[in-house]
């Protein structure tokens, strides 16, 4: 087996990054911390900042409250001190100002990220057991609702274990295709619903018909069953599953030397 000179995270970056276009405007969450931040806020970042060297340079993102942030010039270390002084071309303080640009359709992507994801891209950030009280509060929906339901595109980014992907999330906080098929449509929901689902193992879409989750390429030294092994429900599979991209040797020296040399944005992991 050939020795891979990148790594899962170098991979998703690439993965996402082939997906933002010229001139669109991306929303990143602030995320929370270690394997979470990177999964919701290091590997986006990186991807929009990737796109923008390769094929989109008018691509930016609205992060935290920070329109259009530099990317050219991420800080070393993400704290409050460096955060306020990041060059942007706004930071707007009032949360409303964001939402309306996000009811307003303004957002063409989105990067999500959830401890629980259904066959239908619903997606659970509020609570797990599914019982009351719960057996464990997570963070509660902060605008993630708003986000499915409104923005062009959404994109899941998350890790692939059975605990996370589910045959129904126990709350859904944030609406992907409901129960598939026209079942989002009827809930009178603008936004299309989520595009992609970029995971450490594979990537997926979702079926134009049933809207089930399904499988679009595995990740190099995975195998269909691997990743069937890390799901508690069976994807959409149509023949063989291709094989994801692998990142170029160009694309893995931008990340690790312009983008993020400081490893500020993603944990390296071995892989």
């Amino acid at each position: 087996m050939t020795q891979k000179n990148y790594t899962t995270e170098e991979l998703m970056i690439c993965a996402i990054a082939h997906e933002l276009q010229d001139d669109e405007l991306g929303f990143v969450g602030l995320g929370t911390a270690a394997r979470a931040f990177t999964l919701a806020v290091g590997i986006p970042i990186a991807a929009a900042r990737l796109a923008q060297l390769l094929h989109a340079p008018g691509f930016s993102i609205y992060w935290g409250n920070l329109l259009t942030p530099a990317l050219d010039s991420i800080p070393e270390a993400l704290l409050q001190d460096a955060y306020t002084r990041w060059p942007a071309a706004a930071s707007p303080q009032d949360v409303g100002y964001k939402i309306d640009m996000v009811t307003r359709g303004r957002f063409d992507v989105s990067f999500e990220s959830a401890p629980q994801v259904d066959r239908y891209g619903n997606l659970n950030i509020t609570e797990i057991g599914g019982s009351q009280p719960p057996k464990t509060r997570l963070v509660g929906c902060l605008a993630q609702t708003e986000h499915m339901a409104f923005i062009k595109r959404p994109i899941i980014v998350t890790d692939l274990t059975p605990r996370a992907f589910v045959p129904k999330v126990d709350f859904i906080t944030s609406v992907g295709y409901l129960d598939g098929g026209d079942s989002r449509a009827k809930l009178g929901l603008p936004g299309p619903g989520p595009a992609l689902c970029v995971t450490d193992k594979a990537i997926f879409d979702f079926h134009p018909q049933s809207k089930q989750m399904r499988l679009r390429s595995i990740h190099p030294g995975e195998t269909l069953g691997s990743v069937l092994d890390a799901m508690s429900f069976e994807p959409v599979i149509e023949g063989a599953p291709p094989q994801t991209a692998e990142p170029g040797a160009h694309e893995i020296q931008l990340i690790r030397e312009k983008i993020d040399p400081f490893g500020t944005l993603y944990q390296l992991k071995a892989s």
